[in-house]
Order: C-alpha cells, then sequence, then structure tokens
C-alpha cells in the first residue's frame, strides 16, 4: 500500500491590518474546506482575528493548540498600537506588524514547521516607513531566511506562469541590470517551476527589450548580444526557450496556449498582461528560495476596505497554490 502523505502546514498572515487582507483571510477560513486541504497556522494576535472576521462578517473556530482541525492562532510578537490600526491608508505601525508575522511565518519555515507561506496584500509605503531597507519583500524574504537562497518574483496564472530578469527597479536602470547570466538563471528558475506545476516539456517564450525586439540592433542591441545568447545556452542546458519576441505579441502568442511560461525583463512588461489576462486569478510567488511564499497579484485595495465586495479569487488561487507545492514540500521531506 502506498503511504498517505499527511495535509501539508501552511502558514498565514493577514497583510497589511489598513488594507483588504485581514477580510480575504477570514473569508478563506470561514470555508470548511480550507482546513481539509492542510493544517493552517494563522500568525498574529486574537483581536486581529476577531477583527478579520468582523471584516468579512464570519465567524469560524479556532484554536492555540496544534493539530485540532480548526486554524491554530500563533502570536507574531509584534506591538499592537494603543487605539488600534489606521485603516484605509500606509502607516509604520502597519508595516511593522505586517513584517512581524511575516517574519514569525519565516521563522517557523526554518524550522522546518510549515510546508509554504501564504500572506495576504501588503503595501510597500507602509513597509518602507516600517525600516524595510530592501526594495521589495522579495529581497526581505532573502534577508530574514539569510540560508544562501535567492528570491525571484513569479506570477501565476492557472494557464500561465511569467517570472521577471528585473524586477522592482527603475525603468532607467533596467538595461544596465540584465546580463547574459541572469537571464539564464531566470530562465531555468522558470523552467523548473513550470515541470514542479506538472507541465514535462515547458514551452518558455522570452521577451525582448526594446520595441520589435530591437529592430536588428537600431533600437538597441540587448536582443542581440544578452538575451538572444542566453536562450541558445538555456537550449543548450535543455530549457525549450524561444525568441526574443516583442512584448506586445508575446502575450497573444501566450494566451492562444503557445507557452507554458514567459520570461520578461522587467516588471510592468508581464504584470500589465497579467492583470489583464486574468486580474482576479492572479498569483505571485517568491521562487527560488527554501520555501513557497504566496500571495494574491493585487495590493491592498484601500477603496474597499469593509465593504465586504473585495474579489476573493486570487487570494484562493494563492492558498491552493501554496496548498500543492507545500504537499510536494511535505511528501519529500516524509520520504526523506
Amino acid at each position: 500500500m502506498t503511504q498517505q502523505t499527511s495535509r501539508p502546514r501552511i502558514a498565514l498572515t493577514l497583510g497589511d491590518p489598513a488594507g483588504i487582507g485581514p477580510e480575504l483571510v477570514a473569508r478563506q477560513l470561514a470555508d470548511p474546506a480550507t482546513s481539509e486541504a492542510a493544517e493552517i497556522l494563522l500568525i498574529g494576535d486574537e483581536q486581529e482575528l476577531r477583527d478579520a472576521m468582523a471584516d468579512a462578517g464570519v465567524e469560524f473556530a479556532w484554536t492555540r493548540e496544534a493539530g485540532t482541525g480548526v486554524p491554530q492562532l500563533i502570536d507574531n510578537d509584534g506591538e499592537r498600537p494603543v487605539g488600534g490600526f489606521v485603516r484605509k491608508q500606509a502607516t509604520r505601525e502597519g508595516g511593522l506588524w505586517a513584517m512581524a508575522s511575516l517574519r514569525r511565518a519565516l521563522e517557523l519555515s526554518k524550522a522546518d514547521e510549515v510546508d509554504a507561506i501564504v500572506f495576504a496584500p501588503l503595501n510597500k509605503s507602509s513597509l518602507h516607513l516600517a525600516g524595510m531597507q530592501e526594495n521589495d519583500e522579495m529581497s526581505w524574504f532573502e534577508t530574514v531566511l539569510d540560508d544562501g537562497t535567492t528570491a525571484t518574483e513569479l506570477n501565476l496564472l492557472p494557464e500561465l506562469v511569467t517570472a521577471r530578469v528585473t524586477s522592482h527597479c527603475s525603468i532607467a536602470e533596467v538595461a544596465a541590470l540584465i546580463d547574459h547570466d541572469l537571464v539564464v538563471e531566470r530562465g531555468e528558475l522558470l523552467d523548473r517551476v513550470l515541470r514542479a506545476r506538472g507541465i514535462e516539456a515547458p514551452r518558455i517564450g522570452v521577451c525582448a527589450l526594446n520595441p520589435h525586439a530591437g529592430e536588428s540592433g537600431k533600437f538597441g542591441r540587448e536582443e542581440i548580444d544578452i538575451i538572444a545568447p542566453a536562450i541558445e545556452e538555456l537550449r543548450a542546458r535543455g530549457v525549450d526557450a524561444t525568441g526574443p519576441f516583442p512584448s506586445d505579441t508575446i502575450f497573444l502568442k501566450a494566451r492562444d496556449g503557445a507557452f507554458d511560461g514567459v520570461l520578461t525583463m522587467y516588471h510592468d512588461q508581464g504584470q500589465i498582461a497579467v492583470k489583464l489576462l486574468g486580474f482576479d486569478r492572479g498569483v505571485t510567488m517568491a521562487g527560488g528560495l527554501s520555501v513557497a511564499v504566496c500571495t494574491p497579484a493585487h495590493g491592498t485595495a484601500f477603496d474597499v476596505v469593509g465593504q465586504r465586495v473585495a474579489s476573493t479569487g486570487a487570494y484562493e488561487h494563492a492558498f491552493s497554490t501554496a496548498v500543492g507545492v507545500g504537499a510536494q514540500r511535505r511528501a519529500a521531506r516524509e520520504l526523506s
């Protein structure tokens, strides 16, 4: 008989307390299927949890004990401001609280106590007000984990995955940051992620940087000198990568099924397309880390906080993605 793998253990954080994150998490946890799919470790405090249920208009059972079949609440060691959190705006206090919850989740991962992490939307202004020195949370995850792994942002739809060569930097910096080795590294990572999703022979389209793929060098030589040679190396390493294709047409090919993944050169090159293709289904994942960290691809949506109108689709997909990846990690650990 095949030994049954136990459910993955998933750490959840409620994101920036000023945004829609607490509501999204509460609505997810009110669905009994959530606790059937995974053991839930909810990072925060009792007041945050009660506020989240009030925001969402739901209630669900929870406990401080492990292994009961309902979400287990674990304190994040953060400092709650007197009078509570300001809503609908970026604040230092909200950033500190969100970072404290994420730090606790990452510590649990380092101790092999969770198999994946899902965080509700963050606000980068809040994080930087709270003292985060890194450009984004992905780089901050690397700092906290401090285990030699490197994060890159992946964006996932059920039918497509995108990865980036550069991410949170100014457009003025992009061209100088793109180099041969980085294109190869990110292409191989995208190939591994696609294979982990069950695609045996992933097809990857690679974006050009310049209009018309550089127009044979007229609009820039990055395609000729860097991107095309990197694609050739990827192919030599067994990655089915093709391109570089102009970014104004590559996603039409992807939409029609020509690619399983697209490697983009900078943030908005992929994000605009992914959000048009499936804003309510998009998931962001930190790829390359020792633990899968997933979040919905949208932000804190301060404009709809408290209205109970926020779509849960992207958060549901983030959770299911984490469950799938976390189950693979737990199964590998149980077999070792």
